[in-house]
C-alpha cells in the first residue's frame, strides 16, 4: 500500500477521497488550511509542507478556490513535491476548462499545465460539476420569489463519490496523463434541473429564463462543459436529492 497526501483533504471531494483512500488500505495524509497535524496554507509553503510531502508517493491534489488564482498554491506544492521525490501527482480538473472563457476555468486549466510541466509523474482527471454544486446554486437562486437562471444551459451533473472514486483508483495506479474523462449520466436543462430541486424541497418559485452575454456564456449555451460521450457516472441528480431527504 501506498503513502497518499489529499490536499484539500476536507472538503466535498477530498473528505471522500481520503475516506476511500483509507478504505482500500492506504496510508492517508490529509492536508488543508486547518487540518492537523498536516494544518498548510499551500499559498505559502514552508516546513509545514515539507513535513506532510516527506515520504509521500503519491500527491492527489483537489484543494481549489472557487474565486480561482489557484495557480500560485499549485506552484509551492509541486516545487515541494519535486523536493522530496514524489513519483506521482494525481489532479482533478473540470470538463470544458480548454474550451469555456470562464474565469474559474482558466485557472484550473493553468494548473493542468503546471501539473504537466511539472517533470512529475503525473495524471489528470476532468470530471463535470458536482450534484452539490448544483444544490448550493439553486439553494441560493431559491431564496427570492423568482428563480433566475441562464437561458439555454444545460447541464450534466455527477454524484461526488463516483469522482472520488475514480481518484483513488488513479492514486493507487500508475501516472497515466490525460486520462478519459468522468461526466454525470444524463445531460439536462438547468431549467429541468431546478424543478427537480424545488420538488424535492417542497418550494414553489417561478422559474424565468433569462438571456446573458459574454464569451463564457455562449460556450456554456454550446455545451463546452458537456461530455455526453463519457456519461459513465450512474447516480442522477434526483437520487442525490432523495438520498439527502433520508439522511
Amino acid at each position: 500500500m501506498s503513502t497518499i497526501l489529499v490536499t484539500g483533504g476536507t472538503g466535498t471531494l477530498g473528505r471522500l477521497v481520503t475516506a476511500r483512500l483509507r478504505a482500500d488500505g492506504h496510508e492517508v495524509r490529509v492536508l488543508s488550511r486547518h487540518a492537523q497535524p498536516y494544518a498548510v496554507d499551500l499559498r505559502e509553503g514552508g516546513p509545514g509542507l515539507d513535513a506532510a510531502v516527506a515520504g509521500v508517493d503519491t500527491i492527489v491534489h483537489c484543494a481549489t478556490s472557487p474565486r480561482g488564482g489557484d495557480e500560485r498554491p499549485a506552484e509551492v506544492l509541486i516545487a515541494a513535491a519535486r523536493k522530496a521525490g514524489v513519483g506521482h501527482l494525481v489532479y482533478i480538473s473540470i470538463v470544458g476548462v480548454d474550451r469555456v472563457p470562464f474565469g474559474y476555468y482558466k485557472s484550473k486549466l493553468a494548473v493542468e499545465k503546471l501539473v504537466e510541466a511539472s517533470g512529475l509523474g503525473w495524471t489528470v482527471l476532468r470530471a463535470t460539476q458536482f450534484h452539490d454544486l448544483l444544490l448550493q446554486l439553486f439553494q441560493g437562486l431559491a431564496k427570492v420569489p423568482v428563480m433566475l437562471l441562464p437561458a439555454g444551459v444545460s447541464d450534466q451533473p455527477v454524484e461526488t463519490a463516483e469522482v472520488a472514486a475514480r481518484l483513488a483508483e488513479l492514486a493507487a495506479g500508475a501516472p497515466a496523463g490525460r486520462v478519459e474523462d468522468l461526466a454525470g449520466p444524463e445531460v439536462r436543462t438547468l431549467e429541468s434541473l431546478a424543478r427537480a430541486y424545488l420538488k424535492a424541497s417542497g418550494r414553489r418559485r417561478a422559474l424565468v429564463n433569462v438571456p446573458l452575454w459574454g464569451a463564457a456564456y455562449r460556450q456554456f449555451r454550446a455545451g463546452g462543459h458537456l461530455a455526453p460521450e463519457h456519461a459513465v457516472g450512474k447516480g442522477t441528480f434526483e437520487q442525490y436529492l432523495a438520498a439527502r431527504s433520508r439522511r
